[in-house]
C-alpha cells in the first residue's frame, strides 16, 4: 500500500471518528436543533459538507463536526487533544466562543466573541463561515424575529472573516443580504468580495479551490516573530561612552531608550548623541509597530516606509526588523513559495481551459523546444511537475494565460501592460532568489507590490 493510500484512509478515518464522536456527546445531552426539533447532528453534517465541498483537508471536515463540542457539551479541549490531535483541537479552539456571562449582555459577549475570532487561521474562519451558512437558512426560515438580529451579527462577523474560503464568504454574504432585503433590516456595510472571488476564478474549480486554502495556511505560517532580533534597552541618562561601547562590540542596529521604565524611542549608530548622558532618542511611532505575530505583509508595509519595524508584545517594544532581515532564509523561503503558488494557480487555470495542450499556439517554437528539453530532462531525473507546461518559464506561462477573456483583471490588473510589468518583476525576484542574490535594493519593488497584492486578496 502507498504511503498516498495510507494517507487517505487515515484521513477518512479521522473524519468517521470525529463524525461519530461528535454525534455521541450532542446525543448524550438529547441536543435537538432548536426549530425542526431534528437531532443536532443534523445541522453539524451540513456545516461539514459545505467544508468538505470546498476541501479535502480532513482535519477541516473533522473541525466542522466538532466544532460545537465544547462549547455545548462536557468534552474538553484535552479530551479534542487526546482524541484527534493538537491540529484539530486547535481548529475548535478557534471557532469556540471565550466570552463569559459575567462579560456584560450579549452586545458586550458578542463583541469580545467576534475578537477572537478575528485572529484565527484561514482554516478556522473557513469552517466559520460553513456554520453561518447553516444558520442563518435555518434561523430565517424558522424565526423572523429573531433573524433580525441574528442578520446583523451575521455581517458582523463577515467583517472579520476575509481570511476564510471566497466562495463561502460570497455564499454567506449572498443569504445575509438578501434575507436582509426580505425583512427590510438596514445592515452594517459588508465588505466586498476578494479579487479572486470577485472575478470567479475559484468558482468552478476544485482544485483552486484547495489550493487558495494551502496558500492562505502557507502565508500565515510566517510572522514578525520568526525573523525579529532583540533589542536591547537602557534607561535615558546612560552614559554615552557605554552606549559607543555596546554598538561597536555587540554589531547591533539600533538600542531602545527607556523613560521610567517605559519604552520611549531608540537610539542608531549614526546618531549624534555627543558626550555624558544621553539626551537625544528618535520616538517610537505607532506606525513603526506591530504586534509579535503579525503577518510579514506588515511588517514589509512599515519597512516601506520606515527603516526600522518595531514589535511589540504586552506594551513592551522587545523586537526590531529592518530591510536587512528581509534577505534572511526564511523570508526569501516565503517569497518564493508565493511566487510558486501564483504558477500554480496560472498552471490550474490553463491546464483546466485548455486540457490537450491547445495552448502551445500562444508560444514560440523556440521556447517550446526549452520547454520540451526542461521536461525530458526532469522525467529522466524522475523529478515531479514532468508535463510541457510546467517546464515553461513564468513570463511564458502568463503569456498564456492572458489569452483567457478578462484574466488580468480578474486577477486585479487594469492592464495587460500591467500584468506583463508585474510578470518581468516577479521573474527576476524569483531569479535572485534561486541564485542567493541580494533582493532588498534591486528587487524591493516586486516584494512590496507582492505584500500588498497578498494583503487586497486576503
Amino acid at each position: 500500500m502507498s504511503d498516498k493510500s495510507t494517507s487517505a484512509e487515515q484521513g477518512e478515518d479521522l473524519v468517521a471518528r470525529a463524525r461519530i464522536y461528535a454525534t455521541e456527546m450532542h446525543e448524550r445531552l438529547h441536543h435537538r436543533r432548536k426549530y425542526t426539533l431534528q437531532p443536532y447532528q443534523e445541522h453539524l453534517a451540513g456545516v461539514a459538507a459545505l467544508v468538505a465541498s470546498i476541501t479535502s483537508d480532513t482535519e477541516m471536515i473533522a473541525a466542522a463536526w466538532l466544532h460545537d463540542t465544547v462549547e455545548d457539551t462536557a468534552v474538553t479541549f484535552n479530551d479534542l487533544n487526546r482524541e484527534f490531535g493538537p491540529e484539530v483541537m486547535r481548529l475548535v479552539m478557534e471557532l469556540t466562543d471565550i466570552s463569559r456571562p459575567s462579560d456584560g449582555n450579549r452586545a458586550v459577549r458578542k463583541a469580545i466573541d467576534l475578537h477572537h475570532l478575528a485572529q484565527a487561521s484561514t482554516r478556522g474562519q473557513t469552517i466559520k463561515l460553513a456554520d453561518i451558512i447553516e444558520n442563518t437558512i435555518d434561523i430565517c426560515r424558522h424565526d423572523q424575529r429573531f433573524a433580525k438580529i441574528y442578520l446583523t451579527e451575521g455581517a458582523a462577523l463577515l467583517s472579520v472573516l476575509r481570511d476564510g474560503h471566497p466562495r463561502l464568504y460570497r455564499h454567506a454574504r449572498e443569504l445575509i443580504e438578501s434575507h436582509g432585503r426580505k425583512l427590510d433590516i438596514a445592515l452594517p456595510d459588508i465588505l466586498p468580495l476578494t479579487v479572486a472571488e470577485s472575478g470567479g476564478l475559484l468558482e468552478n474549480s476544485p482544485a483552486l479551490q484547495d489550493q487558495f486554502l494551502r496558500f492562505r495556511r502557507f502565508i500565515q505560517n510566517f510572522s514578525a516573530r520568526d525573523i525579529l532580533e532583540p533589542l536591547h534597552s537602557f534607561d535615558a541618562g546612560i552614559d554615552t561612552e557605554r552606549v559607543r561601547h555596546f554598538f561597536e562590540y555587540e554589531g547591533v542596529a539600533l538600542i531602545g531608550i527607556r523613560q521610567k521604565g517605559m519604552p520611549a524611542g531608540y537610539i542608531t549608530p549614526e546618531d549624534e548623541i555627543g558626550k555624558g548622558a544621553v539626551l537625544f532618542y528618535h520616538p517610537f511611532l505607532q506606525l513603526q509597530i506591530v504586534p509579535l505575530e503579525a503577518p510579514l505583509t506588515d511588517v514589509i508595509h512599515v519597512l516601506s516606509r520606515f527603516a526600522h519595524c518595531f514589535i511589540r508584545i504586552a506594551g513592551e517594544i522587545i523586537g526590531v526588523i529592518t530591510r536587512a532581515d528581509i534577505e534572511k532564509p526564511l523570508v526569501r523561503m516565503w517569497l518564493f513559495g508565493i511566487i510558486m503558488q501564483f504558477e500554480i494557480v496560472v498552471t490550474t487555470l490553463v491546464k483546466e481551459r485548455w486540457p490537450q495542450e491547445e495552448w502551445r499556439e500562444f508560444i514560440s517554437a523556440g521556447r517550446l523546444t526549452k520547454a520540451a528539453e526542461l521536461m525530458e530532462e526532469r522525467r529522466r531525473r524522475k523529478i515531479a511537475g514532468g508535463d510541457l507546461f510546467s517546464c515553461l518559464q513564468l513570463s511564458d506561462k502568463l503569456r498564456v494565460a492572458g489569452q483567457m477573456e478578462d484574466f488580468y483583471k480578474k486577477l486585479g490588473y487594469q492592464s495587460l501592460g500591467a500584468a506583463k510589468k508585474m510578470s518581468k518583476e516577479l521573474e527576476a525576484l524569483r531569479n535572485n532568489l534561486a541564485h542567493g542574490q541580494d533582493i532588498t535594493v534591486e528587487n524591493w519593488r516586486a516584494i512590496l507590490r507582492l505584500a500588498r497584492r497578498i494583503d487586497a486578496e486576503g
